[in-house]
């Protein structure tokens, strides 16, 4: 059986995110779709809110996982027998990074983790969560850049501040 893991924050999932799952899940039997819990950010969704968004996104694809995570993305792999990473590339400027993170994990999995990337597709390539929590935090119109019902738990949350 053929498994990945798509890691991310996902704060908050974007189309971007969601194309990338789609586009993966048909390529393996399960994916994984693993959200990070990084202590080191100050998220607008907490990780469980994350993890609803992306139960709710992914109700349609039987084969798609959610889960959550701290810590090393290889030591999470290595924890679920995980052996393929997927990473979405939205331009050139991504690609230096995430080489740089895929040849890591690599080093740190003992070979044991590879990574695949998914250039997102062309509709989507200027989506980054940060510019939707930008974009909705100024009033912005964030409607084709996530579900709906982000939009509104976007809108919901920036009226909380």
């Amino acid at each position: 059986m053929k498994r990945a893991v798509y890691p991310g924050s996902f704060d908050p999932m974007t189309l971007g995110h969601l194309d990338i799952i789609k586009r993966a899940s048909e390529m393996f039997d399960i994916l994984i779709v693993a959200v990070l819990n990084n202590n080191q950010k100050n998220p607008l969704f907490s990780v469980d809110e994350r993890v609803k968004i992306l139960k709710r996104a992914t109700e349609g694809l039987p084969n798609v996982q959610v889960d959550s995570f701290s810590g090393l993305l290889c030591d999470y792999a290595y924890k679920n027998d995980l052996h393929v990473a997927v990473r979405g590339l939205r331009a050139v400027t991504d690609f230096e990074y995430e080489l740089q993170l895929a040849q890591t994990n690599r080093v740190l999995s003992g070979g044991k983790l590879d990574t695949i990337f998914l250039s997102t597709s062309l509709e989507y390539s200027y989506l980054s969560s940060s510019g939707v929590k930008e974009i909705a935090y100024f009033g912005g119109d964030i409607s084709k850049t996530v579900p709906d019902y982000v939009a509104d738990m976007i809108h919901e949350k920036y009226k909380q501040n």
